[in-house]
C-alpha cells in the first residue's frame, strides 16, 4: 500500500474568502498538507471553523483553492471519470422534500449513469443497508435529522465508489445509529474502499481511523497514526476501594492522592505512571479492599484539547 500513489493528495492548500460589504479577507485554509492512502480510514479533525469542510469542498471541486495542489487518484486535474469514482456525504444533506427514498436514489443513480435495473437493485440494497426500510413510503420531508443522514449515506454508496468522503456522517444519529454507521464504514474498508471523514465524535474516530490530521485555524497541527500521536505512558490511575475509613483517607491525603466517594466506595486518583503501587500497599495495610484498578492513557480528546491550547487563539469564522 505504501508504494502506491495516494488516493487523495493535498499540498499547500490555501483558500481565502472575501466576505461582507467591504470584501474583507478571511483565510479559511492556510497551507494544509495531507494525503489519504488507498484502503485506509483517514480522519480530518478540528474545531468548528478550522477549515475541514473548506478542504473537503476544495478536493471535490465544489470550490476552487486560492493556492496549492490537489490530486485525486494521482490526477492533478480530476476528470469527470475520476470524480465518478468517489461518493460524498455533505455535513447537511439536501434532498428534494417531496421525493421518497426510492425516487431520490433513482435520481442519484441516473446522475451517476446507472441503468434502470442497476438503479432499482442498488436502491433496495442501500435502503436496507442504512436502515430505512420502514420509511420507504414516507416523503423525505418527513424524515428526522438522523434519517436524512442515512439517506445521504445511501446516495454516497449507491454507485459503489472507490473513495468515500463523509463530512460528519454521525451527525444527528443516536448511539445505535452511530454504531451502525461505524460498522458500515469498517465494512467498506474491508471491501477495499478508502474513506476520508470528519467528525466531532472523537471516540468514533479513535475506533475507526488508521491516521488523522488535526486542523486548527486553517493549518495542520498534528498528523499521523494515532499510535504515534497519542502519548503511550499512563496519565493517571484510578483505584477503587471499599472499607476505606477516614484514617486511611487522611493517610492517602498525606501522600498527595486525591480521593472522592462514589456510592460508598472511595476512588483514589494517582497522577502519572508511578505511585499506584504505594497507594495499593497503604490501602491494603489499612484494611481496605481493592475493587478495581484502571489505568488511563491519553485519548484523542486529550490530544485534541492539548493541540488546540498549544496552537492558541479562537477558530476562524468559516
Amino acid at each position: 500500500m505504501a508504494s502506491e500513489a495516494p488516493v487523495v493528495e493535498v499540498r499547500g492548500l490555501h483558500k481565502t474568502f472575501r466576505v461582507g460589504f467591504f470584501r474583507k479577507k478571511v483565510e479559511a485554509v492556510r497551507g494544509i498538507d495531507f494525503e489519504v492512502r488507498r484502503g485506509e480510514i483517514f480522519g480530518l479533525l478540528g474545531p468548528n471553523g478550522a477549515g475541514k469542510t473548506t478542504s473537503i469542498k476544495s478536493i471535490l471541486r465544489l470550490i476552487f483553492p486560492t493556492a496549492g495542489t490537489i490530486k485525486l487518484f494521482g490526477s492533478l486535474s480530476p476528470s469527470p471519470e475520476a470524480l465518478r469514482r468517489l461518493g460524498y456525504l455533505p455535513e447537511s444533506p439536501y434532498v428534494y422534500q417531496y421525493l421518497r427514498a426510492h425516487e431520490f436514489l433513482d435520481l442519484c443513480g441516473r446522475l451517476c449513469g446507472l441503468d434502470a435495473r442497476t438503479r432499482a437493485e442498488r436502491a433496495d440494497e442501500m435502503i436496507a443497508r442504512v436502515g430505512l426500510g420502514h420509511a420507504v413510503d414516507r416523503p423525505i420531508g418527513r424524515f428526522s435529522k438522523g434519517m436524512l443522514q442515512r439517506i445521504g449515506l445511501a446516495q454516497a454508496l449507491l454507485h459503489d465508489p472507490e473513495l468515500l468522503i463523509l463530512d460528519e456522517p454521525m451527525s444527528g444519529l443516536d448511539p445505535i445509529g452511530r454504531k451502525e454507521v461505524r460498522d458500515l464504514i469498517v465494512e467498506e474498508r474491508q471491501r477495499g474502499k478508502t474513506i476520508l471523514f470528519t467528525s466531532h465524535i472523537l471516540s468514533d474516530v479513535e475506533r475507526l481511523c488508521d491516521r488523522v490530521a488535526i486542523v486548527h485555524r486553517g493549518k495542520v497541527t498534528a498528523y499521523g497514526a494515532l499510535s504515534q500521536l497519542l502519548k503511550p505512558e499512563v496519565q493517571r490511575t484510578e483505584i477503587e476501594l471499599e472499607g476505606c475509613d477516614e484514617t486511611l483517607r487522611a493517610r492517602l491525603d498525606e501522600l498527595g492522592v486525591k480521593t472522592s466517594v462514589v456510592e460508598k466506595r472511595v476512588v483514589a486518583i494517582v497522577e502519572g505512571e508511578t505511585g499506584a503501587r504505594d497507594v495499593l500497599e497503604v490501602a491494603l495495610a489499612g484494611g481496605a479492599r481493592v475493587v478495581g484498578v484502571q489505568e488511563q492513557r491519553e485519548t484523542l480528546e486529550d490530544l485534541f484539547v492539548r493541540d488546540a491550547l498549544r496552537s492558541g487563539g479562537a477558530p476562524l469564522d468559516r
